[in-house]
Formats: structure tokens, sequence, C-alpha cells
């Protein structure tokens, strides 16, 4: 795991990188985000699929990203402040 973990920061850094306003305000789809609570709501009440519960495995690696590149945005935007 430690080598993802390495690619994850690795990509959050890149994302951070990049106009501060944009990454801040990036948000999923609404489409992206009804399928993710359907398959919460599946896997609480039904059980998800093999394939059900690794889409939504990608689906919790990349909210991790995600917010690791908008906290490392706020974090340069007031170290850049200071």
């Amino acid at each position: 795991m430690v080598a993802y973990q390495n690619i994850y920061d690795s990509l959050a850094d890149f994302i951070a990188g990049m106009d501060a306003e944009k990454v801040l305000a990036f948000h999923a789809p609404a489409t992206l985000q009804e399928r993710v609570e359907e398959l919460i709501d599946k896997k609480q009440n039904d059980g998800l699929s093999e394939r059900e519960a690794e889409e939504l495995v990608h689906y919790y690696i990349l909210e991790h990203i995600v917010r690791l590149a908008k906290s490392r945005t706020r974090l340069r935007l007031a170290n850049h402040q200071a």
C-alpha cells in the first residue's frame, strides 16, 4: 500500500499546483455523486457485487486524492499569504 500512497501523494501535489481557485471549486458531477450514494446505499442494504465493490473503492480513492489536493492547495495559499 505504501507505493500506492506515494502515487496518490504525487498526484495530489500535481493537482494542488494547478490554479487554486479551480482546484478548490472542483466537485464531482451530480450524476457521479448520485452513483456513489446509490452504491453506498446498496452496500448497506443489499450488498454489492464484486464489480460494484471495486467501483466504490475507486471512487473512494479518487475522493481521497481530491481531498489531499484541496488541503494542499489551501496550505499553499496560507503559506503564500503569510
